[in-house]
């Protein structure tokens, strides 16, 4: 009986062996599919060359880098732990700076407007 359950588990293993091998054969036969739409850059709205910040983009960051340095530095200057800078203002300055960064990424200026047309 011992001798019979090792050959019955070989063939089994041979059997999926071929089964998986033959599903990937297939699989690698089949021709890939491109599910994405594809634009190019012109038609998404981005040309070459073009920035992506502006300099509005770049002012709001630095607003949001100094906002992150104080609010370390006036949680460090007030060394009481239970002090009212330290635990209240400092947490919130930081927040505003982090907020304010995520907004500076964010930030895109508003698309131009197409040109009414004049009536006469």
């Amino acid at each position: 009986m011992w001798s019979a359950e090792p050959d019955l588990c070989y063939r089994v293993r041979i059997v999926h062996f071929h089964t998986t091998r033959n599903s990937f054969l297939t699989m690698a036969q089949k021709p890939k599919q491109n599910t994405r739409n594809r634009k190019s850059r012109q038609q998404r709205g981005r040309k070459n060359g073009v920035m992506v910040f502006t300099k509005k983009n770049y002012s709001l960051l630095i607003i949001g880098l100094v906002m992150i340095i104080v609010g370390y530095v006036i949680m460090r200057m007030e060394n009481e732990v239970d002090g009212v800078i330290s635990l209240y203002v400092a947490p919130l300055l930081l927040l505003a700076g982090y907020l304010e960064i995520i907004y500076a990424i964010m930030w895109r200026p508003k698309a131009e407007a197409a040109p009414a047309e004049k009536s006469a």
